[in-house]
């Protein structure tokens, strides 16, 4: 049986995809219409600064360009690629798609953190993906094709930043605060340019601000602490299913908020997600971990920049 801690780092990592997974509903209802990168910018770099500020502990070395890179494929990249999908299609079809990540990180586990794929990691993949499109998938529902292009996309970045973040960890005494500020600001940063592309709106309302505001404390700041060190504790196949919470949250949301229907077949998907979730959290972790898996765990233990 799974020990106590590994099991409440898991409930305590779920509360990530949990929040995001009322991204669409903020999206869509609160703020500005077609400002995806606006809406990844204002997301970011804000969060990041404070925790910058907080902190004040910037890379060294070799990690410049690593919190660079993983600051693009975590933030940067995923973030306006998830909006873009969030604008462009119905929330079902967006899901499903971003869905795909958790067979994405085992196929990179293979030739990066030397993890072979399992039965019940195969299952599970198997069991959230019907689970998700049961739970999300109208008839009918109009696809678009830079939509459709940007949730793959998006489920790719966030792959390749989960496999990046579980493969280098952190640096030595550097804790969860400044290793999420450092990638939120980079992030925002390398937005800044499109953000000038792509304009900012003629006004911008109390709900607009009050969306802003919830998708950067709550979305970014609150949710990426418990995400990062969710990684930092937990095998990258785990914490990679434990995004399929975030469509459960937002059929939810749907539901109660705006009045959708919510169906037994949208149970059964909610059911079907919560077994895949439940299968892939049963896996043993590997006997052996690599070095850099016992710098994340001296790192949470003796953090004196605020982990």
């Amino acid at each position: 049986m799974p020990e106590s801690r590994p099991l409440l780092d898991t409930a305590v990592t779920a509360l990530a995809p949990a929040v995001w997974g009322s991204t669409y509903l903020v999206t869509t209802e609160f703020l500005p219409p077609d400002r995806p990168v606006l809406a990844a910018v204002a997301r970011a770099l804000p969060a990041g600064l404070v925790l910058l500020a907080f902190t004040r502990v910037l890379p060294t070395g070799g990690w410049w360009w690593r919190a660079t890179v993983l600051g693009v494929l975590n933030i940067g990249l995923f973030l306006p690629l998830l909006f873009v999908a969030a604008y462009l299609l119905p929330g079902g079809p967006a899901a499903l798609l971003l869905s795909m990540q958790p067979a994405l990180v085992l196929l990179l586990g293979v030739p990066l953190l030397g993890r072979a794929i399992r039965l019940p990691h195969t299952a599970a993949c198997a069991l959230g993906a019907v689970g998700v499109a049961l739970l999300v998938l109208e008839p009918g529902a109009a696809l678009d094709a830079v939509g459709v292009l940007a949730a793959i996309g998006g489920a790719f970045s966030m792959a390749f930043g989960i496999v990046l973040t579980k493969k280098w960890g952190r640096p030595d005494g550097v804790g969860v605060l400044p290793f999420t500020g450092w990638q939120l600001t980079v992030g925002g940063l390398v937005l800044l340019p499109l953000l000038l592309a792509e304009g900012l709106p003629d006004r911008l309302t109390g709900a607009n601000l009050g969306g802003f505001l919830y998708l950067g404390v709550v979305g970014a700041l609150l949710s990426y602490l418990l995400w990062f060190r969710g990684l930092a504790r937990l095998p990258a196949s785990t914490v990679s299913f434990l995004a399929l919470v975030s469509p459960l949250v937002a059929a939810v949301l749907g539901w109660v908020v705006l009045g959708e229907a919510f169906t037994l077949r949208q149970l059964l998907g909610g059911l079907l997600i919560a077994g895949a979730i439940l299968l892939a959290q049963l896996v043993p972790a590997p006997a052996r971990e690599p070095r850099r898996k016992r710098t994340f765990d001296e790192a949470e233990t003796v953090d004196r920049q605020g982990g």
